[in-house]
């Protein structure tokens, strides 16, 4: 028995539609897996300390960018404090970046006066900014596992209760 060429042709379009769709999703959820890692920056903290990353490695990390002029971004810091409060006997480590264009005194004087607890860093000539994808936009947060790997990226203030449950997850990972 000889199979016509019509027959032939129609199980061959559906089967390679398949194939297709399998080979989207397979990369899909590879890309999704595959956590980019946050890039190699040394910060300077407003109190003369180097902070590189490498000196991270092993804690889970939030990185955020702000500015003194940004509303949104004083309006979350009490959050910030109360989640790193939270966090950081667990290991949580937290760098506050002020950008480029923030003026020194202004980030000194912020950090003095509401008695910021983890380590302000201030981003001089924008290179920070830049290495984690030219940030612009304040505030902006990573949030980075044990390894260094980026888990997040909030831009605007976080839901913190969505937050909150992602450290949850990191920490015990």
């Amino acid at each position: 028995m000889t199979t016509s060429p019509s027959a032939t042709k129609s199980w061959l379009k559906p089967a390679v539609i398949a194939i297709v769709a399998a080979g989207i999703a397979a990369g899909a959820y590879l890309s999704l897996n595959n956590k980019q890692s946050a890039p190699d920056v040394t910060f300077h903290s407003i109190d003369g300390e180097k902070i590189s990353s490498s000196s991270l490695r092993g804690k889970v990390v939030m990185v955020n960018f702000w500015a003194t002029s940004c509303t949104t971004c004083v309006a979350e810091m009490p959050e910030m404090v109360d989640t790193y409060n939270k966090y950081k006997a667990k290991g949580l480590e937290f760098v506050a970046v002020a950008m480029q264009y923030d003026p020194a005194n202004y980030v000194l004087n912020f950090a003095q006066t509401r008695q910021l607890p983890f380590k302000v860093a201030l981003d001089v000539n924008g290179e920070a900014a830049k290495a984690y994808g030219d940030v612009a936009m304040t505030p902006t947060t990573f949030v980075l596992d044990k390894q260094g790997k980026i888990l997040k990226r909030y831009v605007g203030k976080p839901e913190f209760a969505e937050l909150h449950k992602l450290l949850d997850n990191a920490i015990a990972g």
